[in-house]
């Protein structure tokens, strides 16, 4: 009974350290947490999607945010004809770029993020915050260690939950730690119009996926994909990957 006053500082450190040290701290579902319909495709530029063509997908699919890579100034029509709330940012020294198209509002205007970018072309991802979760819509480099790279800044900064979509061009495992590849895995693309590969992803930290799946090809090169997300922990190992943080 003597000793039992000595404990009371041990006690009172032990509370004062972060909780689940040396992990990302995933989000629980909260009441009023919904699920948010993502849909995620390339137009292909100047000789793919149309406007008409992007607003067939909205109606036919409905989707709460919808990720475009390689959208050119024809999408800005976008709001005008479908309502909703809407942003594109063109890749520097494009005339096409990543954009977004929400059906309820965004938390604050969508803002551009420059990532690692190759010799060539100069990378942009758009950073789009909505009252559940934190999306980042990516237009990847071609190469295996650039694009991992640039998957890689993105990780750093977005808080939980956040979902990463858009086209990779990424071949076998992201390698980014905390995020689990949810994304559907048919094929979203042929490489030279032979090879199928899956090159359109999505990545999750802080959220479920509850559905994941590759949409009809038309109009473009590239398949649509559509996830439903909603924040919380997933009963399964949904971490791959983990990374140290200092709290």
């Amino acid at each position: 009974m003597m000793a039992a006053p000595k404990l009371k500082p041990l006690l009172k450190r032990i509370r004062r350290r972060p909780r689940l040290r040396g992990r990302i701290a995933a989000t629980t579902t909260r009441r009023g947490d919904v699920e948010i319909r993502i849909i995620s495709w390339n137009l292909l530029h100047s000789v793919g999607a149309s406007i008409q063509d992007v607003m067939t997908l909205l109606e036919r699919e409905k989707p709460d945010l919808l990720l475009m890579q390689e959208a050119t100034q024809e999408i800005d029509q976008l709001p005008d004809l479908m309502g909703g709330y809407y942003a594109r940012s063109p890749l520097p020294g494009r005339i096409h770029g990543v954009a977004c198209w929400s059906r309820i509002p965004f938390s604050r205007a969508p803002r551009t993020c420059v990532i690692p970018s190759g010799m060539i072309v100069r990378r942009i991802a758009q950073i789009i915050r909505l009252p559940s979760i934190t999306v980042a819509n990516v237009h990847l480099s071609h190469g295996q260690i650039m694009n991992r790279r640039q998957l890689r800044r993105l990780s750093a900064i977005l808080p939980a939950p956040a979902a990463i979509l858009g086209d990779f061009n990424l071949v076998g495992p992201t390698l980014v730690p905390g995020f689990a590849d949810v994304g559907p895995r048919a094929p979203t693309h042929r490489m030279v119009d032979l090879v199928p590969i899956r090159i359109d992803r999505c990545l999750i930290r802080g959220a479920i996926c509850e559905n994941a799946r590759v949409l009809p090809v038309f109009a473009s090169d590239h398949r649509p994909i559509m996830v439903t997300l909603r924040p919380g922990v997933s009963d399964s190992h949904s971490f791959a990957e983990t990374v140290t943080l200092s709290e």
